[in-house]
């Protein structure tokens, strides 16, 4: 009984942004309410502290993107002094994916997050390989054979990552990094919405999305598709920046942002307007208490964040029952 109420809700949840109704009775369609609402060229939004409609918006962040994308990597080490790598390897620690795990990684650009997934899940399957060479050492040649061939047959399958983004000229920029990196094993890449993912229910262990959700033009329907595409059991994960807990340091943080970050973006990529949506748009960003409660109400449970360098950015984690 009580999986069978379990498995309703997760329908309910999976299906509410498509306007159908799930009830004890069975699935019904409902008139979708956007029939009679204003169209996305009508409706308003931000764009940093800028008001536009909802479709401006859109082209405009892509245009963002597809300004920056080449220099991308450089300016976040010059804007972030270099701590953006540690925010981002705190992020997989607090991960810890196993070896068959398979993530999608959101927003992924460049494919920082994906690059240490597979780093890491290949680290883990060595120190697993080691350990089961120790464990054989005291077993006869055959047993060892024979636990190599189990290794092989009933252990985890290959990880798996896929960079998805709205962007192709961020992915185009993720692919030559790839290739540079000789990384190429298990990694696939795909253009996508995080709105409307093109992927089936129930496909992922794990979701990531990093630097990238507050560009989203509909951060709630962002979450229900996240939920849609993890698997019973798996995690989302969001590294966001976020609101700072110091008034030292928000002083000091909002200086930096205001008056530096758009000089370097002019400095080192030649647009200055880009970069100073980028510290626009941090600012109109959700709390860590609100955000939270979004990813609640997306239906995740178990819901976390932690604060990364005094509340400058945050990792929000939830999993999906």
């Amino acid at each position: 009984m009580a999986a069978s109420v379990r498995l309703l809700v997760r329908q309910a949840i999976r299906l509410s942004h498509r306007n159908i109704t799930v009830t004890a009775a069975g699935v019904s369609a409902r008139p979708s309410c956007r029939c009679f609402s204003e169209s996305a060229e009508e409706r308003s939004t931000h764009f940093g502290f800028e008001t536009v409609s909802e479709a401006e918006k859109a082209k405009r962040v892509y245009k963002v993107f597809e300004n920056v994308a080449q220099k991308y990597d450089i300016m976040n080490d010059a804007m972030s002094l270099g701590i953006h790598r540690l925010w981002k390897d705190m992020l997989l620690h607090a991960m810890h994916p196993q070896p068959g795990a398979r993530l999608l990684d959101v927003a992924g650009g460049t494919g920082d997050i994906s690059f240490r997934f597979l780093e890491y899940v290949r680290s883990q399957r060595e120190r697993q390989q080691r350990r089961a060479v120790r464990f054989g050492q005291t077993l006869s040649l055959q047993d060892i054979s024979n636990s190599y061939s189990t290794i092989e047959t009933d252990g985890p399958r290959e990880s798996t990552a896929v960079v998805c983004d709205i962007n192709k000229e961020m992915l185009k920029v993720g692919k030559e990094k790839a290739e540079s990196l000789g990384i190429t094993a298990g990694l696939s890449w795909v253009v996508g919405d995080a709105e409307e993912l093109p992927f089936d229910d129930d496909q992922f262990d794990i979701y990531t999305i990093a630097f990238g959700i507050r560009n989203v033009t509909h951060i709630d329907q962002a979450l229900q598709e996240a939920l849609r595409v993890l698997k019973p059991g798996g995690r989302f994960m969001c590294l966001e920046f976020s609101k700072v807990t110091n008034p030292l340091l928000a002083r000091l943080y909002d200086a930096y942002s205001f008056q530096i970050i758009p000089v370097l973006g002019e400095v080192i990529a030649g647009d200055w307007k880009s970069y100073q949506y980028l510290v626009e748009s941090i600012r109109k960003f959700p709390s860590q208490e609100e955000f939270k409660s979004m990813i609640e109400d997306a239906g995740f449970y178990c819901v976390q964040y932690y604060n990364f360098t005094g509340g400058v950015v945050a990792l929000h984690s939830g999993f999906k029952l």
